[in-house]
């Protein structure tokens, strides 16, 4: 089984992206549960729902894991959690880190958040630029720091795509 993850700043095509890379590579998808989460609450999160969130971003993730897909794909993983937790709130959940640290990932796409549109969808919160290149280089950052396997994917859409897929064809034929 091969573990992809995309991560990066909100509106840089992650979602899109994984839809496309299961359709070209087949694989079991795993999405962004705090989506789902903010649609069901009809609220902005608080820090009492990171823990929440994570677990079951994590259960799913998990589940996914047990199923032994030859592709999974995570449409995102704790990091956007630690990440967005210490954005929002300047703090983190102390399992967070441990519990990524315990799985496997043979690579993450990180998207950058140059040269695509922003796209408000009344649960985005980094209209900026500026924001979102922090985003990303908190990200990489992270990424470097822990070791984990990335490969930066920028450019206009179809860029995107060819540069994604391209990888998770190198990724699949190891």
């Amino acid at each position: 089984m091969k573990v992809m993850v995309l991560t990066g700043p909100e509106s840089s095509g992650k979602s899109w992206l994984a839809q496309e890379i299961q359709q070209c590579f087949g694989g079991l998808l795993v999405g962004e549960y705090v989506r789902q989460f903010i649609d069901e609450v009809q609220r902005d999160t608080t820090y009492a729902d990171i823990d929440l969130i994570a677990r079951e971003q994590l259960a799913r993730e998990d589940a996914a894991r047990a199923l032994n897909p030859s592709l999974l794909i995570l449409d995102t993983h704790l990091l956007s959690n630690i990440l967005w937790s210490r954005a929002l709130f300047s703090a983190c959940p102390t399992w967070l880190e441990p519990a990524i640290a315990e799985r496997q990932y043979d690579l993450h796409l990180l998207l950058s958040p140059e040269d695509v549109e922003w796209t408000d969808d009344g649960q985005r919160c980094q209209p900026e630029l500026s924001e979102r290149q922090a985003f990303f280089e908190a990200s990489r950052q992270w990424l470097i720091a822990h070791e984990q396997p990335f490969e930066v994917i920028g450019g206009n859409w179809r860029h995107r795509s060819a540069q994604a897929l391209q990888r998770v064809a190198q990724l699949m034929s190891h």
